[in-house]
């Protein structure tokens, strides 16, 4: 199978959350043209929301002109219909963190792109090679893990699972670059590099602040002064979503032992509904 990223005009996207209309908007920003599909159309209409939020800021900081904001608008259309994604030469799939689903998606997904199209996930930390065992043509399947959020940062966390083709492999690298990211490689093992890492950090980061170790804000202060990190790992976490965190960090406990089990604190705050930014409230309090 021979990738070739000129070949590639038409992005499909599965999800419209955080993630899938983070990704939705760097590609239309970057030329492509977008389909980006959810399973209700409420769904899709918030995907909408917040790429026109986004790319607002990105105006107001004359970053982007409202010409070029409506132009990327343009480029990107929404459905409910995974068929509508047929003439996609790439699909970038950013749906839940649940490998029933992401398996199911890519089921039926190899049955309505063509042969020769380049098929991605977004996951942050469930294996690759198990999603592609879904599928017949698994050395397409490689992980593109953008960072949160995604118009904002310039990372790409690129995995290759154990029967990833060196094709598709180098098509991702092409493809997250001519995005405007930058990339780096991790092999398939749990979490691979950003969250093996990140996760113990922000969950010591809440441990600390539940063990009266120093308030929540010193604990970020002295984090961001005495690391050089933009942000805290109370603060962090909240931006991500407490919920999220804590599945990550359920999945790293569950293949690598007690030295990632969650923080009590983190679990209690997500059982009460109090998940960071996306909810108002969450170490901190957001208007």
């Amino acid at each position: 199978m021979v990738y070739d990223l000129d070949s590639i005009e038409r992005i499909g996207v599965i999800g419209a959350g955080t993630m899938g209309s983070g990704i939705a908007q760097v590609a239309a920003m970057n030329g492509y043209d977008v389909v980006m599909r959810d399973i209700e159309d409420q769904y899709v209409q918030n995907g909408f929301d917040s790429i026109e939020s986004s790319l607002d800021r990105f105006v107001a900081k004359d970053k982007l002109s409202e010409t070029e904001k409506a132009e990327t608008m343009e480029r990107i259309e929404g459905t409910t219909a995974l068929d509508d994604l047929a003439d996609c030469q790439a699909v970038v799939e950013a749906a839940l963190e649940d490998m029933d689903i992401k398996q199911d998606i890519f089921a039926e997904l190899e049955g309505v792109v063509d042969d020769e199209a380049f098929i991605a996930t977004n996951t942050s930390t469930l294996s690759i090679t198990t999603i592609a065992s879904a599928i017949d043509s698994e050395e397409r399947v490689v992980g593109l893990h953008f960072m949160n959020p995604v118009p904002v940062m310039k990372g790409v966390e690129i995995v290759y699972g154990e029967k990833t083709s060196d094709e598709a492999l180098e098509l991702a690298h092409d493809l997250a670059e001519a995005m405007g990211k930058e990339t780096w490689e991790s092999d398939d093992k749990p979490g691979f590099v950003a969250n093996r890492i990140l996760m113990p950090w922000i969950n010591e980061g809440i441990r600390a602040f539940d063990e009266g170790v120093a308030t929540k804000e010193d604990i970020d202060t002295g984090m961001k002064l005495g690391t050089n990190v933009p942000m805290g790992p109370l603060q962090l976490a909240d931006h991500i979503g407490l919920d999220i965190c804590l599945h990550a960090t359920e999945t790293l406990h569950e293949e690598l032992g007690d030295r990632y089990k969650p923080a009590y604190l983190l679990k209690r705050k997500v059982d009460a509904g109090d998940l960071g930014k996306k909810t108002g409230k969450g170490f901190y309090e957001y208007d």
